[in-house]
């Protein structure tokens, strides 16, 4: 599989809300602390995503706005038959996923708001802009706006399309799991979150952040591998009908099957490991995604979230994943970086100075 590329990839730039989307997202990593940056890249990984594919074979709305999905009888097929989803996308979107209360029961952006939310996202981190922040929000603001990657508006006000308000409908134990979960303290290192141990940084569904938003797509017959670019995560997901894994097996990202509607990939995941929480629910969660292509260029991503534990009614969010160019590195986050080292010894030094002040009080320095 050496040099393989994923075919039919579109060779033109992201567009996503109007606006275009360049992308600069390759990380090559010493640490968790230092990235390096570049606009070309190069699928190392592909080839031994594939072999890790042939190895398993042996032993909508999209933009906010509702198209119609390819009829099957014209969607490319792959030798086997099943429709070609194989390639890189890139999912990076700034569209929140809860809808912003000021929005109230309003779904769709105007195009003047999308335009400003880019324009501002644009210029978030630029050192005119940081020159407004406190030393404690420019630290917490981290890199400068050339590293940044976040994608631009769905022209939705919310990922969450059900329900109507845009919102999760969390249950009251829900909400308490979901602040417990939040809270981060540095006692020790598993006191942080499992992205800041370089162990899970996607979740099941999938969401964007701030950088590195692609996913390769790679198949063999029976077979759909995911490779995540951030933390190199693999998914393969099995289309041959066989049950789920039993309750007391529980991968980090759970366990996917999955089966074809059409030209639609449908994958359920269950068995999550109880460790890799999500928005208040924990291991129980049953997701559902549709993979559902809309052109050549674009794919309409859903996924519906069930929990009874945690939410009241199941919920489902949308969001369009667009076909790239960009080639996927490695990204080499270990749990030994130095970011852990050097945030469990400033907690240590802080305890010491608050120990040591009259006051009660740790005096920060600007």
């Amino acid at each position: 599989m050496d040099g393989f590329v994923p075919q039919s990839v579109d060779a033109n730039a992201i567009r996503l809300g109007g606006e275009r989307h360049r992308n600069v997202t390759l990380t090559a990593k010493k640490d968790c602390n230092q990235e390096v940056s570049m606009s070309g890249r190069r699928v190392w990984s592909v080839g031994l995503l594939a072999a890790v594919v042939a190895a398993a074979v042996l032993t909508s709305s999209v933009g906010g706005q509702s198209q119609s999905p390819t009829p099957a009888a014209q969607w490319p097929k792959t030798p086997w038959g099943d429709p070609d989803l194989q390639g890189t996308w890139n999912f990076g979107t700034i569209t929140p996923l809860e809808r912003p209360e000021k929005f109230g029961n309003r779904e769709f952006l105007t195009p003047e708001e999308v335009a400003q939310l880019n324009k501002d996202s644009s210029e978030r981190a630029t050192a005119e802009r940081r020159k407004e922040l406190s030393a404690a929000e420019d630290v917490e603001l981290a890199y400068n706006q050339f590293w940044w990657d976040r994608g631009s508006s769905t022209n939705r006000t919310s990922l969450i399309k059900d329900p109507p308000d845009g919102r999760l409908p969390l249950t009251p134990e829900g909400r308490a799991q979901r602040a417990a979960q939040n809270k981060r303290g540095f006692d020790t290192w598993a006191d942080r979150s499992l992205s800041e141990r370089c162990i899970v940084y996607r979740p099941v569904p999938v969401r964007s952040t701030g950088y590195n938003n692609n996913n390769v797509i790679v198949q063999a017959p029976g077979y759909v591998a995911m490779y995540q670019e951030q933390i190199h995560e693999t998914r393969i997901i099995a289309l041959d009908g066989r049950p789920h894994l039993g309750g007391k097996i529980r991968p980090w990202l759970g366990d996917s099957r999955g089966r074809w509607e059409g030209n639609t990939l449908v994958v359920e995941t269950t068995n999550f490991n109880v460790k890799n929480v999500y928005e208040g629910s924990t291991g129980n969660r049953t997701v559902v995604e549709r993979f559902a292509p809309i052109d050549a260029k674009t794919i309409s991503y859903d996924f519906t979230v069930t929990d009874p534990a945690v939410y009241s009614r199941p919920w489902t969010g949308t969001m369009p994943w667009r076909k790239v160019t960009d080639e996927v590195f490695e990204y080499a986050c270990h749990e030994g970086n130095y970011s852990m080292v050097h945030m469990l010894g400033g907690a240590r030094v802080q305890e010491k100075q608050l120990a040591a002040s009259p006051s009660g009080r740790v005096t920060r320095k600007r």
